[in-house]
């Protein structure tokens, strides 16, 4: 096995040579450290690294296998955290020239987890500035690229793990979800990610408390998505809104026979792109070879309803970083701008407006349920958009139609709307521009185990692993 195919095992395989000494934690480090000295450069999914801590912590993980005591969930694996979330003791930015100095002073509840389980943290990715658009690019740390085509963005806001993964460099990602932020970024890689139910993984407060925002897993497989996500879920003592008992979503493969699954290829009201939803209509076969039935719904919602999440993350979002941006406006992106701009228009009957518009959405949406089990539909609405995409200005088309350039091509925010229903990610082709397309796999609400079921079932009848593992690296990473 070469390095590369050490870079690329899937966290689980990885796991069981571990434990079975056919592998040890420092050939899997030091495996994914020289993939990242040959392709970050030209990636640049990290922002801060810590390569020789890492295989100080290989090390010792290596010695605690060697001598047959017990291993955590997570022992030896290099796991990727998003420059978001906190580690105590070492630097957050959040993409922002603003927190450049930032030291953190606690440990964010899935990162203490993770780090309980055994995992290294071997480096933090890159977010674009505080998570507030769906690519990756910042005044900080400059353009995260997609793997698979160097001139496309990796999504974001959770560009920089989806990136590492599709890179091989890092076994396991940490990322958040408040409009599509691990889905996103999912998709255009070829990743499995779950945006799991609002409170099922417990975060940092203020933002526990807003229903759009989640912390989860992504990974190159769907059992890798589920081992991350049962180490990070369950019940926190400082988040009160962490929902008990901890769910543990079964990792062994399930049947979805006589599963009735709705499809839609555009949600009611997008345009989509002829590649996704070529890729879409093939992907439904998984799910028949599986054994579900596959029916084309009709979803009654209407591009209107994005301008009620706008209203709450505005409102939110927005009016949390205005006193950072009107201290010194020119330091920071103009998306981060624009997410100001925007709070600035708001008010309290606006925001009232936002949860009146998803509890209609959610009408609709309860109906279907009451006869399928699950929703199947695109996570993106074009595979990916340039790298350096700024989500205000940068002009987006679809099939030649110009697009709102954020949430015009991402097909995930009203599933943030509609806190309540999980929803997995998973790849399901390549686009004409050689980065890779996705699915949405959305469960009735608090239904997580239904969506990852599927998706192990998905992967089964597609072949488990990293999707076109075998053209990897992409142009520019030979």
């Amino acid at each position: 096995m070469t390095k590369t195919d050490l870079a690329y095992l899937p966290a689980y395989k990885t796991l069981e040579m571990f434990r079975a000494k056919t592998l040890s934690p420092v050939e899997h480090m030091q495996a994914v450290l020289d993939r990242a000295s040959d392709v970050e450069p030209k990636i640049n999914a990290f922002t801060y690294t810590y390569f020789d801590e890492a295989m100080d912590k290989a090390r010792k993980a290596e010695a605690k296998y060697v001598a047959g005591k017990p291993a955590r969930k997570l022992e030896g694996l290099a796991v990727g955290i998003k420059d978001e979330s906190e580690i105590k003791g070492l630097p957050t930015s959040n993409g922002s020239l603003a927190m450049k100095d930032y030291v953190a002073e606690h440990t964010s509840p899935v990162n203490e987890r993770i780090l309980r389980a055994g995992g290294i943290v071997h480096a933090r990715t890159a977010t674009p500035e505080f998570s507030c658009t769906v690519t990756t690019h910042s005044k900080l740390w400059g353009v995260t690229r997609n793997p698979w085509n160097l001139e496309l963005s990796p999504g974001g806001s959770s560009g920089g793990s989806a990136a590492s993964l599709a890179a091989g460099t890092s076994a396991l990602c940490s990322g958040s979800d408040i409009g599509g932020s691990i889905r996103i970024p999912s998709s255009t890689c070829g990743l499995y990610g779950l945006k799991p139910t609002f409170g099922r993984n417990p975060a940092d407060s203020p933002f526990n408390l807003d229903h759009y925002a989640v912390d989860g897993p992504l990974a190159r497989t769907a059992r890798d998505m589920i081992l991350l996500q049962n180490t990070m879920c369950g019940p926190h003592r400082d988040d009160m809104v962490s929902l008990r008992p901890k769910l543990t979503i079964p990792s062994n493969l399930q049947s979805i026979k006589g599963w009735k699954i709705a499809y839609s290829s555009n949600l009611g009201f997008y345009d989509v792109s002829e590649d996704v939803r070529e890729n879409t209509e093939t992907a439904l076969d998984a799910f028949r070879s599986a054994g579900a039935v596959v029916e084309e719904v009709d979803i009654p919602w209407t591009s209107d309803i994005l301008q009620g999440a706008m209203q709450h993350l505005e409102h939110l979002f927005g009016g949390s970083l205005a006193p950072l941006v009107e201290e010194n406006p020119d330091i920071f992106m103009p998306y981060t701008r624009a997410m100001v701009d925007g709070a600035k228009a708001s008010n309290a009957g606006l925001f009232l407006e936002a949860g009146e518009i998803a509890n209609r959405m959610y009408s609709a949406l309860s109906k279907m349920f009451a006869k399928y089990r699950l929703l199947v539909c695109p996570t993106t609405a074009l595979p990916s958009v340039p790298a350096d995409s700024d989500g205000v200005t940068t002009p987006i088309f679809i099939n030649g139609k110009q697009v709102h350039p954020l949430h015009g091509w991402i097909m995930t925010v009203p599933f943030n709307m509609l806190c309540r229903c999980p929803v997995v990610s998973a790849p399901s082709g390549i686009g004409a521009s050689g980065v890779p397309t996705g699915i949405q796999i959305v469960g009735h609400t608090y239904r997580d185990q239904d969506v990852c079921r599927a998706a192990l079932a998905y992967e089964t009848v597609r072949g488990e692993g990293f999707v076109g593992a075998d053209d990897l690296p992409a142009v520019g990473l030979g």
